[in-house]
């Protein structure tokens, strides 16, 4: 097996055990009385990475070899949410919340640490490889995304949405890509023996990027843009299944098959990470991120226009959008923070770059998108067919419009406030 295609394998694995649950886990949540914490959830997912990806990424950089570390985290996960999902099926509708998300905090506390870890992973053995990461990454990276689709169709098609299977598939898939992980060629520690400070030890100068100005903005904008990347994975799927309650649409195959309809998002995704190395050879930084924030804008705004019946193009076309508004910042995103940062704390960098999007900002993301939710919607009891289903209605077009509003001001900040200069000989464009 080739060198990219083990790092396909593990592009492909590592969003396959995400897949299973991110974008369906809010419609078991509900029906199992747990639908009033839909944002508790998603935003573990956030607090957690405030601190546990920047912890992981300097124990590869000191102690740890990437892979092995990769490995590990991948194992722990596994059993966690293997845990949660048996305690889920054995509890039907008697459902403990803090048992299920004391499971779930504790698998999700090793997994998001390894979305900056398996970037690192990829990069170091491309690298030695004597590999371009902007030209080489991008086409391994988009394996990642079909893997995250394959698992959202599987669990669609087996109607595992409304159930804790779902969280079974995720721990099966994890167990096998931890084993994997330790396969992979040895990402070596740093051997730097020189003198350091206690600070430099532990990996804490990857906080001295934040003297830089372009570095501080940087992150802060992440913080500011990473509020928005799990409002649609949290609300999206309930919001599609709301429709049901309404005659004219329960029957319609977006209402039957929320995630599959959901997963064009991320076949979108998977197509636009291809043309990063086009948009940043030729735009620059600064334009692919305003571009990518303005798809954010177009994202929440279709949805609030769109619905499964006539507007279902609408809601196409928001998921169409959605590979632009992902792909170009979060993978730019990592590339920029490569390319900017020095070899001895590029781990380190990268948790920093995923505690500012997928945890500070997520987190406050997800928390402030519960609470709008819940100004507007409510987990109604709804009689369809003679069958009693709940689902999650109200005002929803006013919600999305809320959530429009705010990646508008963030993008218009951004264009203003951030002045980097993009120089193609720099990411070897």
């Amino acid at each position: 097996m080739s060198l990219k295609t083990r790092l396909v394998v593990m592009n492909f694995l590592q969003f396959a055990v995400w897949g299973a649950y991110l974008t369906s886990m809010s419609r078991y949540l509900g029906p199992a009385g747990m639908g009033s914490h839909i944002g508790i959830f998603y935003s573990v997912q956030g607090i957690v990475s405030i601190f546990m990806p920047a912890l992981i990424g300097i124990i590869a950089d000191r102690w740890v070899p990437a892979q092995k570390l990769l490995g590990a985290c991948h194992i722990l996960a596994a059993v966690f949410i293997l845990s949660a999902g048996f305690y889920g099926l054995s509890s039907g509708n008697e459902v403990s919340f803090g048992y299920f998300f004391t499971l779930y905090t504790l698998s999700v506390a090793f997994y998001m640490p390894t979305l900056a870890l398996s970037n690192s992973v990829a990069y170091t053995i491309l690298d030695r490889a004597g590999l371009d990461t902007v030209k080489a990454f991008p086409p391994i990276r988009v394996f990642g995304t079909v893997g995250f689709i394959c698992s959202m169709w599987l669990v669609d098609i087996l109607g595992y949405q409304t159930t804790a299977m779902q969280f079974i598939v995720s721990a099966i898939l994890g167990i096998v890509l931890g084993l994997y992980s330790f396969t992979l060629p040895n990402c070596p520690v740093s051997t730097d023996t020189e003198d350091k400070t206690l600070a430099q030890r532990l990996g804490l100068d990857a906080f001295k990027l934040f003297k830089q100005r372009k570095m501080a903005l940087f992150f802060i904008f992440s913080m500011l843009l990473g509020v928005s990347l799990q409002i649609t994975n949290g609300f999206a799927n309930p919001f599609i299944a709301s429709f049901e309650a309404d005659p004219q649409y329960s029957n319609t195959f977006g209402v039957q098959h929320s995630n599959i309809l959901i997963s064009l998002s991320q076949i979108s995704e998977a197509l636009c990470i291809l043309l990063i190395p086009f948009f940043l050879s030729k735009y620059g930084i600064k334009k692919v991120i305003l571009i990518a924030m303005f798809a954010w804008v177009l994202r929440f705004g279709l949805f609030g226009f769109g619905n499964p019946g006539s507007g279902l193009w609408l809601l196409i076309l928001s998921m169409i959008v959605y590979g632009v508004a992902f792909d170009f910042f979060n993978v730019s995103g990592s590339l920029f923070v490569d390319k900017e940062t020095p070899h001895h704390i590029r781990s380190s960098a990268q948790g920093m770059f995923m505690l500012m999007t997928n945890g500070v900002g997520a987190t406050i993301g997800t928390l402030g998108a519960q609470w709008v939710v819940n100004q507007f919607t409510s987990w109604q009891d709804v009689v369809i067919n003679g069958h009693t289903k709940s689902l999650m209605v109200g005002d929803w077009q006013s919600v999305w419009f809320i959530f429009a509003g705010y990646a508008l001001l963030v993008t218009i900040l951004f264009g203003v406030l951030f002045k980097y200069k993009h120089k193609p000989e720099v990411t070897g464009d």
